[in-house]
C-alpha cells in the first residue's frame, strides 16, 4: 500500500470514527457495515469495468438475486404450500424450460421457411401448455395463508450458506445474459443489462409464490443472536455493566460489530483474490483486451469468452453483496431495489475511487456511502446554523423593531422549515458535485490504476 492509499483510508476511517463520537456508535457501525457491503459491490463492478471495460448498468438485478437466494436458502419451507401446488409450479417451470430448449434445438437444426414455422409453432403450443400447468400451481400456492406466507419458502439452511449461493445464482443468470448480450457494443450492452435487471426486479415483485412479491419476506434467520436474547443473558448483562454500558446499547453494538467482522472477512477474501487476479497473466490479458480489442483478437485471444468470464465473476460478487445486505436488513423488500441506489451510486463509488484499482474501488465504496448517509444530517445542521445566524444578524445588527422582530422570527422559522424539508434532496446534487470535482481534478479517481 502506497502512502497516498494509506492516507486516504485513514481519512475515511477518521470520518466514520467522527460519526461515532458525534452521532453515536450505532450510527457509525451501521455506516461501516453498509460501507463494507458497498465496497464488495464496487469490487464486482470494478472487475467488469476496470479490468475489461464492460459497461454493466444492471447491478441492481444481481444484487436482488443475492437477496432472493437468502430467502430460498434460509427460510423454512411452507409445507402446506408445497402440498397444495408446489410440485405443479416446479413442473410448470420445467415445461417452460423444455419449450425454450426445443425452440433453440429446432432453430439450430432446421433451415429456411420451415425453421421459422416450426419454432413459432413450438413456442405457441408450449406457451399454452406452460400456462395450463404453471398458473394452477401458482394460484394454489398463493392461496395458502397469503397474509403471512403464500409462497413456497426455502430450504431452512443456515443463512451464511446463502451468501455463496447468492453468488452462484447471480453467476448463472450472468452466464445467460452474457451469452446473448456480450456481443453488443458498450452502449447497447448497457441498455440490455439495464433492461434485464428491470425484468428480474419485476419477477420478484409479481411472483408471490417465489418470495411473496411486494408483501416482503420478514424475519429472515440471522448469523448472530437477537438483541433481546443477549439482554436476557445474565453473563452478557454483567459484561456490559463492567464496560459501563446498559444491556440494550451493548446488545445492538455487539450485533452490529459482529456483522462488521463477518462482512470484513468476506471483503478481505474477495480483495485478495481480486488483487491476485489483477496481477496474474489472466489479469494482464484482460487489461490488454480492454485497451485494444482489435490487437487482442489479432493475437488469437478469445475476447468474447474472456468478457463472459469477467462478467460472470463480477456479477457473482454483486450477488454475494446482495445476500449480505438482505441478511443485515433481516428482510427481502423487492420494492427497495431502485436503480439509483444500486447502479448509479455503485458506479460513482468506482469512478471516484479509481476504476482498475481494487483498493480504489474499496475506498470509493466507503467514502461515497459515508457521504450518502451524512449529507442529510450535515445539511440540516448547516441550514439551522445559517438561518439562526441570519435571524440574529437581522435582529441585532440591523436593529429591527419589536414588531419587525416577530415577523422576522416567523419568516425565519418558515424558511428554516422549508429548507429542512429540502435537505434530503441534497444527496443527488452532492453526488453529482463530488463526481464533477473528481473528474476535473483527478480524472482517473482518487487512487488511479497503476
Amino acid at each position: 500500500m502506497t502512502l497516498r492509499e494509506l492516507i486516504l483510508f485513514i481519512i475515511v476511517g477518521a470520518l466514520i470514527l467522527g460519526a461515532g463520537f458525534v452521532q453515536g456508535w450505532n450510527t457509525a457501525l451501521l455506516i461501516l457495515n453498509m460501507g463494507l457491503i458497498s465496497a464488495v459491490m464496487s469490487l464486482g463492478v470494478n472487475l467488469q469495468w476496470g479490468f475489461a471495460g464492460l459497461f454493466n448498468v444492471g447491478v441492481m438485478g444481481f444484487v436482488a438475486l443475492g437477496g432472493l437466494a437468502t430467502v430460498l436458502v434460509s427460510m423454512p419451507p411452507v409445507a402446506e404450500a408445497w402440498a397444495a401446488g408446489g410440485m405443479r409450479v416446479i413442473l410448470g417451470l420445467l415445461v417452460g424450460a423444455g419449450v425454450v430448449a426445443a425452440a433453440v434445438f429446432a432453430w439450430g437444426r432446421l433451415h429456411g421457411r420451415l425453421r421459422g414455422l416450426v419454432v413459432f409453432g413450438v413456442l405457441v403450443a408450449g406457451f399454452f401448455l406452460f400456462r395450463s400447468v404453471y398458473d394452477a400451481g401458482v394460484a394454489a400456492v398463493e392461496a395458502i395463508n397469503p397474509a403471512t406466507t403464500g409462497y413456497l419458502g426455502g430450504l431452512g439452511l443456515p443463512v451464511l450458506v446463502a451468501w455463496p449461493v447468492g453468488g452462484l445464482l447471480a453467476a448463472g443468470v450472468a452466464w445467460v445474459i452474457g451469452k446473448t448480450a456480450l456481443g453488443l457494443r458498450s452502449d447497447y450492452l448497457a441498455i440490455a443489462t439495464l433492461g434485464i435487471a428491470e425484468i428480474i426486479i419485476a419477477v420478484l415483485k409479481n411472483e408471490d409464490w417465489l418470495a411473496r412479491g411486494v408483501k416482503n419476506v420478514i424475519g429472515l434467520p440471522r448469523p448472530l443472536p437477537y438483541e433481546i436474547d443477549l439482554q436476557n443473558d445474565p453473563g452478557f448483562v454483567e459484561t456490559a455493566a463492567g464496560l459501563g454500558l446498559d444491556a440494550t446499547t451493548a446488545s445492538t453494538l455487539y450485533v452490529k460489530l459482529g456483522y462488521g467482522l463477518l462482512f470484513a472477512a468476506v471483503l478481505i477474501v474477495l480483495l485478495v483474490l481480486a488483487e491476485l487476479a489483477l496481477k496474474s497473466p489472466w489479469g494482464r490479458m484482460m487489461r490488454a483486451i480492454r485497451d485494444n480489442e482489435t490487437a487482442a483478437r489479432a493475437m488469437g485471444k478469445d475476447v468474447t469468452g474472456r468478457h463472459l468470464q469477467v462478467f460472470i465473476l463480477g456479477s457473482a460478487i454483486c450477488g454475494i453483496a446482495g445476500a449480505m445486505m438482505t441478511t443485515l436488513d433481516g428482510q427481502l423488500t423487492p420494492g427497495s431495489y431502485q436503480p439509483l441506489r444500486y447502479t448509479f451510486l455503485i458506479w460513482v463509488m468506482v469512478i471516484v475511487g479509481g476504476s482498475g484499482n481494487n483498493l480504489g474501488a474499496v475506498l470509493g465504496g466507503f467514502l461515497i456511502w459515508f457521504l450518502w448517509v451524512e449529507v442529510e444530517p450535515i445539511g440540516a445542521a448547516l441550514v439551522t446554523l445559517i438561518t439562526n445566524w441570519g435571524f440574529w444578524f437581522e435582529a441585532n445588527i440591523l436593529g429591527l423593531h419589536a414588531q419587525a422582530d416577530l415577523s422576522a422570527d416567523a419568516s425565519s422559522g418558515s424558511w428554516q422549515a422549508h429548507l429542512q424539508d429540502s435537505v434530503a434532496h441534497l444527496r443527488l446534487p452532492t453526488m453529482g458535485l463530488i463526481l464533477l470535482l473528481v473528474l476535473r481534478f483527478s480524472p482517473r479517481g482518487l487512487l488511479p490504476e497503476r
